[in-house]
């Protein structure tokens, strides 16, 4: 089963990611074998990045939104894989996209987790 999902996954008034929250929930529910969630997932469009309202970086938060959804999927064991989107505030605004960085990837997370570049050909077995 291939689980597709495209940002932002936050509301336009919170920056909170409390879609982000419910989707974790029909992963660990359903436990795809492949999910595959496109960006935006800082979103520059949002009314609190637009503002600078945020408390943190935006690096800061994109970090602390991975590891929500790292974390909170480990006990459902799909394979994830990251796309960018132009609309990421902390990612290359190129085209194409570079795949993310995130060195603190836990070891153990790493045979499961995926970053790929926008565009990319995604063979899935």
């Amino acid at each position: 089963m291939v689980l597709v999902a495209c940002g932002p996954y936050t509301t336009s008034d919170s920056i909170a990611y409390d879609p982000l929250t419910d989707l974790i929930e029909v992963i660990l529910r359903d436990r795809p074998d492949v999910c595959v969630l496109f960006g935006p997932f800082l979103d520059a469009k949002h009314e609190q990045v637009e503002n600078c309202q945020l408390l943190g970086s935006f690096a800061e938060v994109f970090k602390l939104c991975l590891k929500m959804i790292i974390e909170g999927t480990r006990s459902a064991g799909s394979q994830l894989v990251f796309v960018p989107s132009l609309r990421d505030v902390h990612h290359d605004y190129v085209y194409p996209q570079p795949p993310f960085l995130f060195p603190e990837l836990p070891k153990d997370d790493k045979p499961r987790v995926h970053f790929v570049s926008e565009p990319c050909t995604l063979d899935i077995d």
